[in-house]
Formats: C-alpha cells, sequence, structure tokens
C-alpha cells in the first residue's frame, strides 16, 4: 500500500504507466471489449467503472498536451444516445479536462479504434457496465 496512490490501481498496472512514454496510448476498456485478445498487454481491474479508473490513472498520468486530442472514443450508432454521445463520455470529459483544460476527444469510427486500440501500450479492462464506455488516452510529458 503506497500514500497518495489509489488502492484501486494494482502494482501491475503502475508498473505499465511507469514504462509509459510520451505518446504511448493506454486503453480503459468496458467489460464488454475483448481486451485480453487486443491488448498487447492488458490489466484487469474487473470490479472497478471506467470513470473511476481513469481518474486515478490521471492523478499520475498527464495527458498530452503536444497534439488536439489525447483522448479518443469510438462513435455510436446514429440516435443510439441523444446527440449520438454516450452519456458515461461527459464524466470522462470532465476528468480529462481537469488534468488538460484544453483536451478534446477524437472521434473513431469502430474499425479505426479497435486498431487503435491494438496498437496501444496496454489495455486496461475495467467492469464498467456502460455502453460504448472505452477511451483511449495519449500520455504526455511530465515537467518540473
Amino acid at each position: 500500500m503506497l500514500k497518495g496512490i489509489s488502492p484501486i490501481l494494482s502494482p501491475e498496472l503502475l508498473k505499465i504507466i511507469a514504462e509509459m512514454g510520451h505518446g504511448d496510448e493506454l486503453v480503459i476498456a468496458d467489460g464488454n471489449f475483448p481486451g485480453s485478445s487486443i491488448g498487447k498487454r492488458c490489466v484487469r481491474l474487473d470490479g472497478h467503472g471506467g470513470a473511476e479508473v481513469m481518474r486515478a490513472i490521471v492523478q499520475l498520468f498527464p495527458l498530452d498536451d503536444f497534439v488536439k486530442a489525447p483522448l479518443a472514443v469510438m462513435e455510436v450508432p446514429a440516435g443510439m444516445f441523444e446527440g449520438d454521445r454516450a452519456p458515461i463520455w461527459a464524466e470522462y470529459e470532465a476528468i480529462g479536462k481537469d488534468d488538460l483544460p484544453q483536451a478534446e476527444f477524437e472521434f473513431m469510427e469502430h474499425e479505426a479504434f479497435m486498431a487503435r486500440a491494438k496498437a496501444a501500450y496496454a489495455v486496461v479492462q475495467t467492469g464498467e457496465r456502460a455502453l460504448y464506455a472505452n477511451i483511449i488516452l495519449r500520455k504526455g510529458v511530465v515537467r518540473g
């Protein structure tokens, strides 16, 4: 147990995010995502939701301020949600903006998102049950 680090972050996940460098990407995946078959590395945090995990990670992991959109989500089918935005995205957006106020989302077509997820450094498989709750975070530079 460490002070100042969320207890939901496992030793395995802490090692992975410490290994990651500027520009590396991390997928926070919902419970339906094929994390083990897609990810080069897959860490399971089944008892936790996507926003809870993202909040814990962003406390230790700066978002990339060298790009306009350090966050990426999979586009939803037209008409599935009001405004064609998954409800959980509002939580993700708030967490992202707490770390990097100018952070924007990139909205990706399903196959493009899956290809990018496959190339990501790691996948964190959560127990999130919300639909379209997968998000890719691009790691930035730790300054000063």
